[in-house]
Parts: C-alpha cells; sequence; structure tokens
C-alpha cells in the first residue's frame, strides 16, 4: 500500500494536540499519508453529523470517528486516533501484517483508570472495552462496516458504537499495545518502549499535566513543530 488516509479527532480545546500529533505522524513516516481532522463543525455543515448535544461525551469527536469509513467511501483501510496521541513510529508498519477478514484492527485494552476525572475536568466514565476505540485501522471495504452508515453512527448509543456492537468478536483484530500505550497504565505491565504514547488522563498541554509519564517528549515536540512553523492543518 503506498497511500494511507490517517484521521485525527479534532477538539476545540485541544488545537495544539492535535497539531503536534498530526506533526509526529508526518515527520516518522516517509510514505504518501493524508491526515483529515474530525472537524465537528466541518461535519455538521456537511450533513455528515446531526447528533443531539450528549452531555457525557468528554470530545467533539466521541462520535464522529464511526464516521471513517463512510468519510474513505468505503474503500480501503485507514487509521482513526484521538488527537492526544504522540508517535515514535511510521504507521505505515501497522499494515505490515494484516488479515482482510478482520474489519477493525484496535488494542484490545483492559482498563479501568482509578482517577474520577481526566483532561480539563471532564468526568471518567468507565465502560467494556474502554479506549480500545481510541486508535482504530478501519478495513473501510468489509461487508461488516458498511453497516457503519451516516444515519446509524448518528442515532446509535455510545455503547453501541464505542464497544464495537455492529461486528462479530472474531472480525475484531488485535494490534501490538504498543500502538496505543496509556500514559500511566502501560508502564506499570509494559518494559517495552511505545510506538505512540496516549495521554487518555490529560497531557502536559494542560497546565495540571504537567509531570505525566512522556510529558517531555511531548513538549519537545511541541517545540519543534513551533520552531519548524508546521502549519499544515
Amino acid at each position: 500500500m503506498t497511500n494511507l488516509n490517517l484521521y485525527i479527532g479534532y477538539d476545540s480545546k485541544e488545537d495544539i494536540a492535535y497539531r503536534v500529533c498530526k506533526y509526529s505522524v508526518l515527520k516518522r513516516s516517509n510514505a504518501n499519508i493524508k491526515i483529515t481532522s474530525l472537524k465537528l463543525y466541518e461535519l455538521i455543515s456537511n450533513k455528515l453529523y446531526f447528533r443531539d448535544i450528549d452531555p457525557l461525551a468528554s470530545t467533539e469527536f466521541t462520535y464522529s470517528r464511526f464516521l471513517v469509513p463512510a468519510l474513505n467511501k468505503y474503500n480501503g483501510w485507514a487509521i482513526f486516533c484521538d488527537c492526544d496521541f504522540i508517535f515514535f513510529e511510521d504507521v505505515f508498519k501497522i499494515l505490515e501484517k494484516i488479515d482482510e477478514s478482520k474489519a477493525v484492527y484496535c488494542v484490545k485494552h483492559d482498563y479501568t483508570p482509578k482517577e474520577k476525572h481526566k483532561m480539563d475536568g471532564q468526568k471518567q466514565t468507565i465502560y467494556p472495552r474502554k479506549n480500545w476505540s481510541s486508535f482504530i485501522l478501519f478495513n473501510c471495504s468489509h461487508p461488516s462496516n458498511k453497516k457503519l452508515t451516516v444515519d446509524l453512527v448518528n442515532k446509535e448509543s455510545g455503547s453501541f458504537l464505542h464497544q464495537f456492537k455492529w461486528l462479530k468478536d472474531k472480525e475484531i483484530g488485535s494490534l501490538d499495545e504498543r500502538w496505543n500505550w496509556l500514559e500511566g497504565w502501560t508502564s506499570k505491565h509494559n518494559e517495552t518502549k511505545p510506538f505512540a504514547v496516549h495521554y487518555t488522563r490529560g497531557g502536559p498541554w494542560f497546565d495540571e499535566w504537567q509531570d505525566v509519564e512522556f510529558a517531555q517528549e511531548w513538549l519537545d515536540e511541541r517545540d519543534e513543530y513551533l520552531k519548524n512553523k508546521f502549519t499544515q492543518v
């Protein structure tokens, strides 16, 4: 595969997180990768997103990530990730060993956070398969993903979508945990090095999250991004 579409969740409260995430991806990939930000106002204006406001949604892209197969015209492979990621490896490596029978791939975390709040005070909700949907490799051509119509994504419950209930369990492939390394959690049982760190509790772009794991790596990446005036959006 010579081309890859990567969709990054965008939240107006975390613009710099999105920019640093994007910078880290492009910096480490020599291949042709197209990055699209899932900006809610654009999806609304294009009549792709029309859900009612959900008070439990912690980000502006809580549900829009499931539009990726439709946005990718139900063709080929595409990646979604939250904006609070930083990459240390070329994302194309994910595609080296994939099974066309799988509809999605993700890291199958068994994650139960202790914190009651995350990010800028948002409530930390606990549910089965938590964080599975924060980094998804979609097989957009897979027949089961054609169930993810624009209408379905706009009406189905959060539990249905985030727990991949439109799929059979055998259609969910497993990614190496290092592709969705949960800051403050994965290091407790994994002594390897991450391919991508996910600041799921909150990252150093928030004043109250300056001392998290991999904070300095993110700050260094941010400073490099700003120095290079890497402004592609």
